[in-house]
């Protein structure tokens, strides 16, 4: 079974949660922008959390889909429709017969995530699918995908059921898993974090900016990271620092005061002071963020962040019982 790439989109790449145990050597981590949407992609669809999808990224691809493929779509909704119908989002889908699979502007959030049953057949580099592209690393020949690729996948893991939802090219259960908070364009995003480890060598001035003002992002952001403009957050003397270790969601700041925050191909290590850390429960919806979003900053404590990422994770596991019993004991609703 394979899926026919007919148009690319913007930029479409494969990502699982990213490549662990080698940053030491200067290879980054890459994986999914928003973990929380592939993992549960995965879950609807029978795979396991770290299987790799696709990471559809603003303007979608039009995929020509064969039919028994079990697949889902989470994350963004990026108005997908499969031969002028809605696809319904965070459920499996099974096709009927062989259709096209297109994806429209982005409604909620920038990035889509489709899983397919059985996951993409494309191989592991350093134990991962991710796709780097600075270094052509991953993914399916290291590079986003091009008009006629070819991706093939693996064995179905789930079955259909007696679904309600059906038409003559695909059908859907009636049940899904509650979408998670997904931003819109048009709203401030406030993103909670813990103070960074240079956080004493700012100004009181930008110390009270970083948690009151508005910042927007810029049109250089991208899976590497976010470059925000507003006030600028200025150090309160001249500071030389040795490079370290930088994570998912680190705040850095650079000379000329505007904020970088460090996302999935962020950089191994830094050498810029870090007013911040974007806490574990709050990456998802920072991955979802796109170029023009405005953003604020609420800070947390370290205990505080602690507690809201065990719930979140605790929810996770509560919907993978749940989505378990509905593949396997549900099947006809």
């Amino acid at each position: 079974m394979q899926i026919k790439v007919a148009r690319p989109g913007l930029l479409t790449t494969i990502q699982d949660l990213g490549r662990r145990g080698y940053q030491k050597y200067g290879i980054i981590a890459s994986g999914a922008m928003d973990n929380w949407a592939l993992r549960i992609g995965n879950a609807v669809v029978g795979n396991k959390p770290e299987e790799a999808g696709l990471e559809i990224t603003m303007s979608g691809p039009v995929l020509e889909l064969p039919a028994g493929l079990f697949f889902s779509l989470t994350g963004g909704d990026l108005k997908a429709e499969i031969e002028g119908i809605a696809v319904p989002m965070w459920r499996p889908i099974h096709i009927k017969k062989k259709c096209q699979l297109r994806f429209g502007r982005p409604i909620l959030g920038c990035r889509s995530y489709m899983t397919v049953s059985g996951g993409f057949d494309v191989a592991k580099v350093m134990g991962s699918k991710s796709t780097y592209l600075r270094a052509a690393l991953g993914g399916f020949q290291g590079r986003s995908l091009q008009k006629d690729d070819i991706l093939p996948i693996g064995t179905s893991l789930i079955r259909e059921g007696k679904w309600r939802e059906r038409n003559a090219f695909f059908s859907a259960p009636c049940w899904y898993v509650p979408q998670y908070y997904v931003p819109s364009s048009k709203e401030t995003v406030t993103l909670r974090y813990t103070v960074g480890g240079q956080w004493n060598a700012f100004s009181k001035r930008s110390q009270q900016d970083f948690s009151a003002a508005v910042f927007s992002l810029s049109n250089q952001s991208d899976r590497m990271g976010y470059r925000l403009s507003g006030p600028k957050l200025m150090l309160k003397d001249s500071l030389e620092m040795i490079s370290e270790a930088v994570a998912f969601g680190s705040v850095q700041v650079p000379p000329d005061g505007n904020p970088i925050i460090l996302m999935a191909d962020r950089q191994t290590a830094g050498g810029y002071p870090k007013i911040g850390q974007i806490i574990l429960a709050d990456l998802p919806k920072t991955g979802q963020l796109a170029p023009g979003s405005k953003v604020c900053f609420s800070e947390v404590s370290l205990q505080e962040a602690e507690i809201l990422y065990l719930e979140q994770e605790k929810k996770y596991r509560d919907l993978l019982r749940s989505i378990a019993w509905n593949l396997l004991l549900r099947a006809e609703a």
